[in-house]
């Protein structure tokens, strides 16, 4: 599986920690786990299943216990433990920081900052930021835009007309993600998200015209930087035989990265307001995800009618 990695200097500035010491080829320190972790056990020399590459955050349980220390037993701790090769350090609460641990972070060359935000608070944000920063990504053509506040995935073959259904859906009062290239990342076990690549965000190529600025032609209101993935639709020319969902019972499911998403296929053909069946299927999928499946519901009924019992069919 590739590596990914973010620079430690872009999560200070997301998190405007304070430096307390940075070495001088900060610039280039990156971090490369999701996890962080908070070194209790390593300060009292238990290093068994100690991991360097984690972010450590001391909060007031590790700064009590050094504090509680003398001047050689802290001093004693903290260099068996920043001698093992730790990332970064972060200090939360805007608590104390004991002039060991500074001066042994200069030693060791390892980044020091300092937060006001609680422990808790601050250890939720930044794994949550480092899942996105980190997550398995794959780049996929196709046109991504949100449409009721569902994340829709259209994918089909150039030409199909993806990014002109994409300019109808933003006329309509939805919003843009990306254009002909969606970068899809894993930030979860369920949940996929996706984002254009800096250099094309917020643009359409629309053949004949050419490229075109959605945000300064319909506004701020019209794009979106990110956007969960909710629903793929794959678009293709009518084939003239082949057979079509007409009820929707069929679940069909797209897989991505190990995540299976709700999918449909819809033909296109001259005459067919793709825009419209768009919005629909994003409201239909919405209404699924509340419970209320209309494709059921319907068969439900022709069951009954037709004197059958739809429970004994669902059982089976």
């Amino acid at each position: 599986m590739e590596e990914y990695s973010v620079k430690l200097l872009e999560i200070v500035k997301e998190f405007s920690l304070k430096p307390i010491f940075e070495p001088e080829d900060i610039a280039e320190r990156e971090v490369v786990r999701m996890d962080v972790s908070r070194p209790g056990l390593p300060l009292c020399g238990f290093f068994e299943f100690f991991e360097g590459g984690r972010i450590q955050i001391i909060g007031k349980m590790e700064t009590s216990y050094l504090f509680s220390l003398s001047s050689e037993e802290r001093c004693r701790a903290l260099d068996n433990f920043l001698s093992r090769g730790v990332v970064c350090i972060v200090v939360t609460t805007d608590l104390d920081i004991c002039d060991e641990l500074k001066e042994l972070c200069a030693k060791y060359k390892t980044p020091l900052y300092s937060t006001s935000d609680n422990t808790s608070a601050f250890t939720a944000a930044l794994i949550a930021s480092l899942n996105i920063s980190l997550a398995e990504r794959i780049t996929t053509h196709g046109v991504l835009v949100e449409v009721y506040g569902e994340g829709v995935l259209l994918m089909g073959d150039s030409g199909i007309g993806k990014s002109e259904t994409a300019i109808e859906l933003v006329k309509r009062g939805h919003r843009l993600i990306a254009d002909d290239s969606v970068e899809i990342k894993r930030v979860s076990a369920k949940t996929l998200v996706g984002s254009a690549p800096e250099l094309i965000r917020h643009y359409v190529e629309l053949r004949g015209i050419g490229i075109v600025d959605v945000r300064r032609i319909f506004g701020m209101g019209a794009v979106k930087l990110t956007e969960k993935i909710d629903l793929i639709i794959h678009l293709e020319n009518w084939i003239q035989g082949k057979t079509y969902e007409r009820f929707g019972l069929d679940d069909e499911r797209t897989d991505i990265l190990g995540i299976k998403i709700p999918s449909m296929t819809i033909p296109v053909q001259p005459g067919r307001n793709l825009a419209i069946i768009i919005e629909i299927a994003a409201m239909n999928n919405r209404q699924k995800k509340m419970g209320y499946n209309t494709a059921v519901e319907f068969n439900r009924k022709l069951m009954a009618m037709s004197g059958l019992n739809p429970d004994e069919f669902e059982g089976n």
